[in-house]
């Protein structure tokens, strides 16, 4: 018997540029485990749309920079409404605020248009399987912002043993269902581990927490 091929990860393009949501769709429907299934115009449109499919919908590509809602409003109304699919904020922006404030209203990461198609398509990918999808450049933009919220301590935040697991694995890019495999732990137990670690360190998302542990040696 063959062995039965995955379903594509089904996606919905949103930005307000008719040619590129006709680029992108053109791009990733050349991968066969990528599958554009929807476009939006608008974050309003977005939000509509979502909500309607959300169940059949694994990752929203967003536009940062958008009439109307823009598209960290947009991912904070989807988020709002339940939306569970994976949100990647794409833009030519590269600016601390923007990076940060997409980051903490939810999004699962953050792209820059100009990068080369190739890496765009890995980073799909990537962010399809639970990874955190950020352009390399940006990477130290957020480390930035994370040092610079962070208040000095005189001695070492007190994360037990398995909190440092969970934290080491986050850094990994590792989805919370990887995590409670490799842990031999349910999916809920990880999701409090998160939540106190995220706590401890004084941060607001998995991407803040896996590039502190990376700063910090812990990965």
């Amino acid at each position: 018997m063959k062995p039965q091929t995955p379903e594509p990860a089904r996606i919905m393009l949103v930005d307000d540029h008719p040619m590129l949501r006709r680029g992108l769709a053109d791009l990733l429907a050349m991968e066969g485990d990528l599958l554009p299934v929807a476009q939006a115009s608008s974050g309003a449109e977005a939000v509509k749309i979502a909500t309607t499919i959300d169940p059949e919908l694994d990752l929203i590509l967003l536009d940062l920079n958008m009439p109307g809602l823009n598209g960290i409003e947009t991912t904070q109304a989807l988020r709002n409404a339940g939306v569970a699919a994976k949100i990647i904020i794409f833009s030519v922006s590269d600016e601390h605020a923007d990076v940060v404030e997409a980051l903490r209203q939810g999004a699962d990461g953050y792209l820059l248009k100009d990068m080369e198609p190739e890496d765009f398509v890995q980073q799909v990918r990537a962010a399809v399987k639970g990874k955190t999808a950020l352009s390399p450049e940006l990477t130290q933009i957020l480390a930035s912002a994370i040092k610079g919220r962070l208040e000095p301590v005189s001695k070492p935040i007190d994360l037990t043993r398995r909190e440092k697991d969970v934290l080491e694995l986050i850094a990994k890019g590792q989805s919370n269902k990887l995590i409670a495999r490799n842990l031999d732990i349910s999916e809920g137990t990880v999701k409090v581990h998160v939540k106190r670690v995220l706590h401890k360190l004084g941060l607001n998302s998995r991407t803040e927490a896996a590039i502190w542990a990376l700063e910090n040696n812990l990965a």
